[in-house]
């Protein structure tokens, strides 16, 4: 994250020049990308130190959702910006004007897309590395903001060969719609986990295949139910075992099956309550399973 700070500080140096230097409004919503991108890192920056804040008093499940706040944040800094080029870009389209030194501004455009590529590859592989919201919502942000770049010098070199003005005010409105998109999917997503989204299908799968190891015809798992909290993930669930078992046998296997959820799947909480084999736990909404 502080990473992306320096390079969001460069690459608006170097996009904001590009763009004084041909007048082209392709460019500057290129360089308004930027700013977003330093507004969200800065932001960003601070969710990641919130969130891994040990548990205490107050939040005794930890500081985790912090980083869903910045991936909210930033998608909404992103919808600001799309509206303020589309703005621009109109005005433009209605009054075109001659661009100048295109060479040397789309030459800067491109030196600091390759910035935000490698960047955007480092935090991506970061994010998978430790399960980060923050960090994946700044990767892909970054990703299409090559794309976007990619797309405004493609636009200004055929303004360049075709002398067609408007042609740079359309594109500033394909890239700005692009932006609008990435920022509608970055709040949906950043809403879905604070609203306790279940954990994905593939670690489901882990959960599953790690109970299966313990299954045998009097011992059962049923009610289980999970979610996820930033980096942490968790999962509930009731073990059925013969009621004649001591409390330290059955203590015993529980300890093992936690023990062994948690091996499987990183980062996982796992709580299991033990319920004899006559006995099934009732509950009086439905909702209450979620």
């Amino acid at each position: 994250m502080r990473a992306s700070i320096v390079v969001a500080v460069v690459t608006i140096g170097m996009k904001g020049l590009a763009w004084w230097i041909t007048d082209s409004v392709g460019l500057l919503s290129d360089a308004m990308e930027s700013f977003v991108n330093l507004a969200s890192a800065g932001f960003g920056l601070v969710m990641v130190t919130i969130a891994r804040r040990p548990a205490d008093a107050d939040h005794p499940y930890g500081h985790h959702k912090a980083e869903y706040f910045s991936s909210g944040f930033e998608g909404l800094l992103i919808i600001v910006a799309a509206v303020g080029i589309i703005w621009a870009a109109v005005q433009r389209l209605f009054h075109p004007q001659a661009l100048d030194q295109l060479g040397l501004g789309l030459a800067l455009s491109v030196i600091s897309s390759a910035l935000n590529g490698a960047l955007a590859w480092a935090m991506l592989q970061s994010s998978r590395l430790h399960r980060s919201i923050a960090l994946e919502g700044g990767a892909r942000h970054l990703i299409t903001d090559v794309w976007t770049s990619v797309g405004v010098v493609v636009g200004v070199g055929l303004v360049a060969f075709s002398h067609w003005q408007w042609l740079d005010a359309a594109v500033a409105i394909g890239v700005a719609l692009n932006i609008l998109r990435e920022g509608a999917a970055l709040m949906w997503k950043s809403s879905q986990g604070l609203m306790d989204e279940a954990l994905e299908s593939e670690v489901l799968a882990k959960v599953e295949e790690t109970l299966a190891g313990f299954r045998h015809p009097t011992i059962r798992f049923d009610h289980i139910s999970s979610r996820r909290s930033g980096q942490r993930r968790f999962i509930d669930l009731h073990m059925h075992m013969p009621s004649d078992w001591t409390l330290r046998r059955a203590a015993a296997v529980r300890a093992s099956v936690e023990q062994a959820l948690m091996s499987a799947v990183p980062g996982l909480r796992a709580t299991i309550q033990l319920l004899p084999n006559d006995v099934e736990a009732h509950f009086e909404d439905e909702e209450d399973l979620i």
